[in-house]
């Protein structure tokens, strides 16, 4: 790899984790407004319309979210601390198993957790609901997670090897 390509892949890194900063913090912000400013406002002022039971409902439904919303934020962090020139390898374990765990934990709330939880809110619900994406994620997960132990493994034996040499 080039300088250039180097240079050209650092400022590419800054620039997704800028994405990622943004795309967090917009999505954040909505779903704090969604979630808990609007349904304050319209309880503080007093109207009746909003029922707590739904507002709660729709809170579960919305807590996967979260877990994305972290795993962007890990992908982000990596990219940030690449663009910043640290070494690729100690970044990529821990951003896979960060990525990893919230991607399955966000996959395995959506499929098995929100239809569960709101059955017991009084909601109608399921013992698993069929979220194809939510499994998806979630395997997705438990594979990065995996991938990013065999990194970290890699990178130990690595350090012995260049300790012998």
């Amino acid at each position: 790899m080039t300088t250039q390509d180097f240079t050209r892949f650092r400022r590419m890194c800054g620039q997704f984790r800028w994405l990622a900063v943004f795309m967090v913090c917009s999505v954040g912000a909505i779903l704090a407004l969604m979630h808990l400013i609007a349904p304050a406002v319209l309880t503080a002022r007093g109207d009746t319309r909003i029922d707590p039971a739904v507002w709660l409902e729709q809170a579960v439904w919305a807590t996967p979210t979260l877990f994305y919303l972290f795993a962007v934020w890990s992908i982000g962090s990596a990219m940030g601390q690449l663009a910043r020139g640290r070494l690729i390898q100690p970044i990529l374990g821990r951003a896979l198993r960060h990525v990893g765990i919230a991607l399955g934990l966000g996959g395995l709330l959506s499929v098995f957790g929100v239809a569960n939880i709101s059955r017991l809110l009084g909601g109608q619900g399921s013992f698993a609901y069929f979220d194809v994406a939510g499994m998806t994620l979630g395997m997705i997960g438990g594979a990065l997670f995996l991938l990013g132990r065999v990194v970290d493994q890699a990178d130990r034996i690595q350090s012995e090897l260049d300790e012998m040499i």
